[in-house]
């Protein structure tokens, strides 16, 4: 499950336009608040395939809702992407993966996730948030 998470995500991450309803109009700037857009923006982008559930600028989190695929039935994940500053920098955001496994009797245990995997979404959306800043300027 982890590796289709990781495929999923580097396939997905600039490919997407931001079509999803919560990502239409954004500009990539930064905003009031100090959200850099292009790495919201980048967020929605990378996570679109994955359902939303809570996308706050204002608190500056974005927060899937479980995600399953068709061959893992029995796995699920669930990302949060907090936004530390408004500046396009590596430090600028915080990626959060929980991975949940079912058990025989139904109820979800959570296990580890590959540090990888956290590390391969936050290069994706940083490689989006950059090609939304060169695509901006050209």
């Amino acid at each position: 499950m982890a590796l289709s998470l990781v495929l999923a995500l580097g396939a997905c991450s600039g490919l997407f336009g931001g079509k999803d309803d919560k990502g239409a109009g954004l500009a990539p700037r930064t905003t009031a608040i100090g959200v850099n857009g292009y790495l919201w923006q980048a967020t929605l982008d990378t996570l679109s395939f994955m359902p939303f559930d809570q996308v706050e600028p204002s608190g500056g989190v974005i927060t899937t809702d479980w995600h399953s695929t068709a061959d893992a039935p029995n796995e699920r994940v669930k990302v949060t992407v907090q936004f530390l500053s408004e500046d396009l920098r590596s430090d600028a955001i915080r990626v959060s993966i929980v991975r949940q496994e079912r058990e025989e009797g139904g109820a979800w245990l959570t296990v580890p996730v590959q540090a990888s995997t956290k590390l391969q979404v936050e290069e994706s959306i940083l490689a989006r948030a950059r090609q939304l800043r060169i695509a901006k300027r050209g």
